[in-house]
C-alpha cells in the first residue's frame, strides 16, 4: 500500500516513518508537514493511506479531509484524545492513534487498514441485488456468508462511520458498506434518502412532523433539501 505522512512535527513524521518501514506491504512515497502540500500533490498521485496529524497550523487534518474528493484511508495520529467521537464520522477514517504512539497499536492500525483491503471484493457484493432485474431482494455479507433481505421489510437504513446499519420489520444488521453504494441498489419508487445519514422505505412511513418522519418506532430527520421530493411522494388528499 502506498501511503504519506501529514504533519508538522519533524520528529512525529520520523516516528512514523520509522515504524513504516517495519512494514513490507507499506510502502511510505512522500512527507508533508502540512497539509496544502498533501493536497497538491493529491491532485497528480493516488495513495492507498494517509497518516494524518490533526492539529497543524492554518488547515487542521479535518480540513484537509474535507477538501479532497474521494480521501483514501486515513490513520489520524495526534497528540490530543478529545477528537476521536468527532473522527469517525468521516467514513475514510480506519484508526486514530495517540502520541506517543506504541509498536503494538501502530501494528492494529495497519491490520485494519489491511483489512479493508483484503474485503474489498466482498464489499462491493455486501449491498448487491440477486440480478438486474430482481427488485424484491437483496443479500448482504456478513462474516462471509451472504443473507438474503426482502426488499419491503426494510424499514430504514443509517450510515454509521465505515459501516450501514439495516432496520427491517424482524431484525437489524450492520454491514460493511456505504450509504451511497446502498442508494445505487435500492429501487427509487420505494426508497428515499432523505437525509445524508438515512434512507427510509416510503412505504412504512407513519405520520410527517415538521423536520422529522416516523418510520417504524424511528424518528429520522428530513434535510430541507430532500423535503419537497419527500412531500412529492406521498399520496395526498
Amino acid at each position: 500500500m502506498n501511503c504519506i505522512i501529514i504533519d508538522d512535527e519533524e520528529m512525529a513524521r520520523a516516528i512514523i516513518s520509522e515504524m513504516i518501514s517495519r512494514y513490507s506491504e507499506l510502502n511510505l512515497i512522500q512527507e508533508f508537514p502540512n497539509a496544502i502540500q498533501a493536497i497538491k500533490f493529491l491532485n497528480n498521485e493516488e495513495v492507498d493511506l494517509i497518516f494524518l496529524d490533526i492539529h497543524m497550523p492554518d488547515f487542521t487534518g479535518f480540513d484537509f479531509i474535507q477538501s479532497i474528493k474521494n480521501p483514501p484511508k486515513v490513520i489520524l495520529v495526534t497528540s490530543d484524545k478529545n477528537f476521536a467521537i468527532e473522527a469517525f464520522e468521516y467514513e475514510c477514517i480506519v484508526d486514530y492513534l495517540v502520541k506517543p504512539i506504541t509498536e503494538d497499536r501502530f501494528q492494529k492500525a495497519v491490520q485494519k487498514v489491511e483489512s479493508y483491503k483484503k474485503d474489498a471484493k466482498q464489499e462491493e457484493v455486501a449491498v448487491a441485488a440477486v440480478g438486474k432485474d430482481n427488485r424484491n431482494e437483496f443479500y448482504i455479507n456478513i462474516d462471509r456468508k451472504l443473507i438474503k433481505i426482502e426488499m419491503a421489510s426494510v424499514n430504514i437504513i443509517e450510515a454509521k462511520g465505515d459501516y450501514i446499519h439495516i432496520k427491517t420489520e424482524e431484525k437489524n444488521y450492520i454491514v460493511h458498506s456505504t450509504l451511497k453504494k446502498m442508494n445505487e441498489k435500492l429501487p427509487k419508487d420505494l426508497f428515499l434518502k432523505v437525509h445524508r445519514s438515512f434512507i427510509i422505505n416510503t412505504k412504512k412511513i407513519i405520520d410527517i412532523e415538521d423536520n422529522s418522519v416516523l418510520v417504524g418506532k424511528d424518528v429520522i430527520p428530513v434535510s430541507r433539501a430532500n423535503r419537497p421530493e419527500l412531500m412529492n411522494r406521498l399520496n395526498l388528499l
